[in-house]
């Protein structure tokens, strides 16, 4: 080749000198259309819109005006907010009531303050433009106290400071571990926590792209590879107005069927209808609760979509009538690649209706997943999407009302692990290569499955599991963190992982329980399920050809363990489902980090180990073999652990003794918390609701159980209650204001209010009233039980 002109081919420099970058130069001038401001550089365009009074969105094109696209993520419309505009010689500033944004004009730098003038953003030395393979990118500052929060799906610690990471939805099976860059999530959001207080950015960007929080010591920076320069900052002030401000932008999750959090139990696979007829009666014999069963792709005819294999599994009809009846729902897998078969109507359909992704010259993009060369639906047309959750009704009529997409990112048996970046989709009329589209390719199918399970369900909630996503994928499913192994490495990294998709906006997460691949341990298999139990997503999931995994694989002990926590997941479920009420209103998640409650504390910069469940009890699972204790922070206050009641005073370290039958568990004082009681799922009626009472000598404690039917949509028109408990603490005596509000009659008609550390005379005032009457007080345990009508 180098005796031809292929050795002066321009390609084979490889940068041109002196211009790896263009900045965007001076301010030229500046106009105002309606609430966009735009500014008009020497090397690049920006726009600025104000859709909060605390929410900024900030736009650069370098060759042209922008074009003020919005991906998919984004659910609404900016408000009308009323700005001051300051001119000066060296600079232009735009002042809403919550933030204010100093344009210098030479060069063009911007940086964001909020209301109090505190700075959250800024461009100093370098600011926004594009290199010299036209990809966009910006400079902020990046100061001493920085800690980084989100990201989606990464691994590695809780704080993100020290990392570069990129946006590429991957099918990555190898061991994941702290090098792994891009797994199966794409969501291009984080906050940053410095002094105390937080602020956010999410850079709405679907190319693949890079955040570099590494390089530099005192410089961050975010870029991709093609599309605008386009991100948003919110205010804040806090981790929480944050989540809130970000799912404003993206949308938040709807109240989850109460089946879904309940425990699951999943096999890559469970082969035959003989097989999960077996595995059910397990589970009812032993009396070990379960909600849902999983179906791996061995339930299909040659792994194609919306079909069964009639030799393995004969009569679904009735599997699904008789496990229903059972109280437990069946979760079939449903992959993107549809097997090109001429003799397959799925496929006859997406040849005859253009239902499939092409290339630019109109042939059709087949790829090798699991049933061969198969096609692949384009997603990002409205029609297709509705064509394929069409589809679905295949499940429903069966009686199915939850899905399981894998694969879709989409990931392919190539050398790039995914589909040809030159393929089109036709967006509803506009063009766009998978280049651009790759990392919402599974947002958008998880929005064709999610919807039209709704329409097929007669009312009733879906649920959705997904592997792949982007921005706002929590408006549409849960999310787990994909192929994980059987580590005590993995179980360490699951904890982080799962809190920073939580601060990502996704409540519904978890890892696979006990490891996806590689063979677990008893041991490893207890601590996990008693992790799980806590997380918001509860599923037991293991690979072929690896050990079994079923709670009763290892002998009776670990069986008594594993059932011990699975039991106490269904304990817990009516403080998780209010939790996830809450998460449907704000977007915090259910599973959070202490630094969310906690922002002024140093030691919850980077507390990778433990988490919180609500904003008041702390879990500290054990992460490594033969190990029966270990450190827990306790932050300020007081804490009760959960299992012994004893009172331990925060702001400190403890050391924690936890056999393998304990997970350390701490409820801080002063909190109250709603309980249920132990049944085989969901679908058996809450018989004893009890509120439990952690009372401080002084102060007050407020608490709003939420309930429902758990199943419909019902409660979008008043049908719900919410049971708003306040309590005033007293030396002598307890004051209860208990109020209801919503129209939901619950299963329970009675409820336990359950007082605990009291002593026997300690009066009870509810609603101004003394309460005298069906006192039980536990003395050993320190508790006084009182019985109510709703």
């Amino acid at each position: 080749m180098q005796d031809t002109s292929f050795a002066i081919h321009p390609g084979n420099k490889k940068s041109i000198d002196g211009v790896p970058y263009h900045d965007i130069g001076d301010l030229k001038h500046f106009t105002q259309i309606n609430n966009t401001y735009s500014f008009v550089c020497e090397q690049g365009y920006v726009n600025i819109v104000f859709y909060r009074d605390e929410i900024a969105r900030i736009v650069m094109n370098p060759f042209s005006a922008p074009t003020m696209e919005s991906s998919f993520a984004l659910v609404t419309e900016p408000e009308e907010i009323d700005v001051v505009v300051i001119e000066s010689e060296q600079a232009v500033t735009l002042n809403s009531s919550k933030l204010s944004i100093k344009i210098s004009r030479s060069p063009f730098r911007l940086a964001v303050y909020d209301e109090n003038n505190r700075l959250l953003v800024e461009e100093t030395a370098r600011g926004m433009g594009y290199n010299e393979k036209k990809e966009v990118i910006c400079y902020k500052d990046m100061k001493k106290d920085d800690h980084f929060y989100g990201f989606g799906e990464k691994t590695s610690f809780l704080d993100k400071r020290g990392e570069k990471m990129t946006m590429w939805n991957s099918d990555v099976y190898a061991p994941h571990n702290p090098e792994i860059d891009a797994l199966y999530e794409s969501i291009p959001f984080f906050i940053t926590v410095r002094g105390g207080k937080a602020h956010g950015i999410f850079f709405d960007n679907t190319f693949k792209s890079v955040f570099d929080m590494k390089t530099e010591t005192d410089v961050y920076s975010f870029s991709a590879e093609g599309g605008e320069l386009d991100y948003y900052v919110m205010a804040g002030p806090t981790p929480k107005d944050v989540l809130t401000q970000y799912t404003t932008l993206t949308g938040r999750m709807q109240i989850p069927p109460k089946w879904a959090l309940g425990y699951h139990q999943s096999r890559y696979s469970y082969e035959t209808e003989a097989e999960v007829r077996e595995l059910v009666q397990h589970f009812l014999d032993k009396e070990i609760p379960v909600d849902a069963i999983y179906l791996d792709i061995h339930y299909m005819d040659g792994y194609r979509v919306f079909t069964f294999d009639r030799d393995r599994f004969p009569n679904p009809e009735k599997l699904m009538k008789d496990l229903k009846e059972a109280g437990i729902h069946v979760v079939p897998i449903v992959d993107p690649g549809v097997k090109e078969d001429p003799e397959y109507p799925i496929y006859q359909e997406g040849i005859n209706e253009d239902r499939f992704c092409k290339y630019i010259d109109g042939k059709i993009y087949h790829g090798d997943v699991w049933p061969g060369n198969s096609a692949f639906p384009d997603f990002m047309n409205s029609e297709v999407r509705e064509w394929w959750g069409q589809k679905h009704k295949f499940y429903t009529d069966l009686g199915i009302e939850g899905i399981w997409n894998d694969m879709n990112e989409p990931a392919v048996f190539n050398e790039t692990k995914t589909m040809d970046v030159k393929v089109m989709h036709n967006q509803d009329g506009t063009l766009k290569t998978h280049r651009e589209m790759h990392n919402v390719y599974g947002f958008y199918m998880g929005e064709a499955t999610y919807n039209g399970m709704k329409n097929l369900l007669n009312g009733n909630r879906p649920f959705l599991l997904t592997r792949a996503g982007y921005a706002g994928i929590q408006r549409y499913g849960a999310v787990w963190t994909g192929d994980n192994r059987s580590f005590w490495e993995h179980l360490q990294m699951a904890i982080p992982m799962c809190m920073n998709l939580g601060i990502s906006g996704v409540p519904l997460t978890g890892p696979d329980v006990g490891g996806f691949a590689h063979d677990t341990t008893g041991e490893l298999l207890a601590r996990w399920t008693q992790f799980g139990t806590f997380t918001p997503y509860f599923r037991n999931h293991s690979a072929i050809n690896t050990v079994r995994q079923e709670p009763w694989s290892f002998g009776e002990e670990i069986e008594s363990t594993v059932k011990k926590y699975i039991q106490l997941r269904y304990v817990w479920l009516p403080h998780l489902y209010t939790l996830f009420n809450e998460a449907s209103k704000t977007g915090v998640p259910v599973m959070r980090p202490l630094l969310m409650e906690y922002p002024d504390d140093q030691h919850t910069v980077n507390l990778s180990d433990q988490f919180l469940i609500g904003s008041n009890v702390i879990v500290a699972p054990i992460t490594a073999p033969s190990t029966f204790h270990r450190v827990v922070y306790l932050p300020e206050g007081n804490w009760i652990n959960y299992w012994t009641s004893e009172r331990i005073a925060g702001s400190q370290h403890i050391l924690v003794e936890a056999d393998i039958n304990t997970l350390p568990i701490f409820v801080k004082e002063g909190s109250i918390l709603a309980h249920g009681s132990v049944k085989q799922s969901t679908e058996k009626a809450e018989e004893n609701l009890q509120i439990h009472v952690y009372p401080s000598s002084s102060g007050q404690a407020s608490y709003v159980l939420y309930e429902d039917d758990g199943k419909t949509f019902s409660y979008e028109q008043g049908e719900y209650l919410e049971k708003s408990i306040r309590c005033e603490f007293n030396e002598d005596r307890l004051e209860f204001e208990v109020k209801n509000q919503g129209n939901y009659q619950p299963e329970w008609k009675e409820w336990t209010l359950v007082i605990h550390d009291v002593e026997k005379d300690k009066q009870i005032f509810i609603n101004g009233e003394l309460a005298t009457s069906e006192y039980l007080v536990d003395t050993e345990e320190r508790t006084l039980i009182i019985k109510l009508d709703l």
